[in-house]
């Protein structure tokens, strides 16, 4: 049978031995054929104990020696070899190396095997080095997430932009090795296959260049929260990857929309609210128009007591006296001149309230205005921010100032506008005479 050395490294001693351990057998009165498998199954057991010895080595006491120290150590980026098992992938492609180094030289004598074998242990140490780059990789972007600086970057995208180049580069080199071309050739037979690719790949290349203008413009980053009202999306942004974001509502369900929407789509992000210190308070009290009038003396000498518009109050007393004696008004006539009305006191008194509350920011805007009259009377909305944009904190002060300005606008002889219940109803319907019905 023909003899094949393959390997380069000592090839004169591995074929004596080859030849030591061949030549016993045959000594003993065995065929040569007979010889060469016994020689083989003789090596191919001694090379799985050497290999089983070396895997013993490396798991039970270089992994685990090397673990035990990391757990000791006090920085925390080396727990991620850890947690990506790096040390295992390690142990892994350094016991492939070695059987690439020894089992070839088993099947010497059997080329075609010999051969086969070769091109199945040089693919294992090519996605065993994949498999190893790839869990380093993924410790990189951990460590990076612990930094401020990248805290909020789409990190998965870039990773995965490097898997799938490091995909191509491996599946180029495995089919190299095996059809035995070089790999430029393989190159060469894509560029006709490109258009196919583009087709195959659509959504990754899309989601890969709005994964590029979307860290570059900035517009979106993880622990932003988003409002896509298209695709039910309501929350915190949880990951940024090569095809999809995924975003936790606030219901606790999880929501996956492709990258290249946050190009194609419009949605709404809250950093800039949550950047700037305070949420915005946006809502209106309905006053009933016809509760709107001027108010007596009395009125007036009895809403001095209230502590954060009496200064208001005596201020446009003075305005209104120095106004009705210039301009001669005749006072007997409510109309005439410029009187206090409880719409504008009240309005007055929400501005000082809203001043004086610590919850609310008094460096961004604050007022409160009057909105066009409608159906439901006359709109007077709060415009202003509170002190922190922490959701909670904004509907407990919101509340808080809603609960006082509802029990408060009595004292103004004020109501507010709602239809009347069925109570209401039965109440009028009881106190009106059958005659005044027409």
């Amino acid at each position: 049978m023909e003899k094949l050395n393959i390997i380069a490294v000592a090839p004169e001693n591995t074929s004596a031995l080859y030849e030591w351990a061949s030549n016993i057998f045959e000594k003993s009165g065995m065929s040569e054929n007979v010889a060469h498998i016994l020689t083989v199954g003789s090596l191919l057991i001694a090379a799985f104990i050497v290999l089983f010895i070396a895997h013993y080595i490396l798991r039970s006491i270089f992994v685990t020696i090397l673990t035990s120290l990391i757990k000791k150590s006090k920085t925390s980026w080396d727990d991620f070899l850890i947690h990506h098992r790096v040390l295992g992938r390690l142990s892994v492609l350094i016991l492939i190396i070695l059987a690439q180094q020894i089992l070839p030289f088993i099947f010497v004598g059997f080329p075609t095997i010999a051969a086969v074998l070769v091109k199945l242990l040089s693919i294992a140490v090519i996605l065993a080095i994949y498999n190893l780059i790839n869990g380093i990789l993924k410790v990189v972007r951990d460590i990076l997430r612990t930094s401020k600086a990248f805290a909020d970057k789409p990190l998965d995208s870039y990773l995965q932009v490097v898997q799938i180049f490091l995909i191509f580069v491996v599946a180029t080199l495995i089919v190299s090795i095996v059809t035995g071309n070089s790999p430029w050739s393989f190159l060469v037979s894509l560029g006709a296959a490109s258009a196919i690719l583009m087709l195959v790949f659509k959504d990754t290349i899309l989601g890969f260049v709005a994964s590029i203008q979307v860290s570059a413009n900035d517009s979106v980053r993880v622990g932003d929260w988003i409002v896509m009202p298209k695709y039910g999306v309501d929350g915190d942004v949880l990951q940024i990857n090569l095809n999809n974001v995924k975003v936790q509502n606030w219901d606790k369900t999880i929501v996956t929309v492709p990258t290249y929407t946050l190009l194609s789509d419009s949605f709404q992000n809250y950093r800039g609210m949550s950047e700037s210190g305070g949420r915005r308070i946006k809502r209106a009290i309905n006053v009933k128009i016809s509760s709107i009038r001027y108010l007596d003396p009395e009125e007036i000498s009895e809403l001095k007591k209230i502590k954060f518009l009496a200064p208001f109050i005596e201020k446009r007393e003075k305005e209104i006296e120095e106004y009705n004696k210039k301009n001669e008004v005749d006072q007997t006539m409510m109309v005439n001149g410029r009187r206090l009305t409880n719409i504008g006191l009240f309005r007055a008194y929400i501005d000082a309230y809203a001043n004086n509350s610590p919850d609310i920011n008094k460096d961004m805007t604050l007022m409160v205005r009057q909105l066009a009259p409608n159906e439901h009377g006359l709109p007077l909305e709060l415009y202003m921010f509170t002190q922190g944009t922490a959701w909670v904190f904004f509907e407990d002060t919101m509340s808080d100032i809603f609960d006082h300005l509802f029990a408060a606008i009595k004292y103004f002889h004020l109501e507010v506008f709602e239809l009347p219940a069925s109570d209401d109803l039965r109440q009028i319907l009881s106190s009106t005479k059958i005659g005044d019905i027409k």
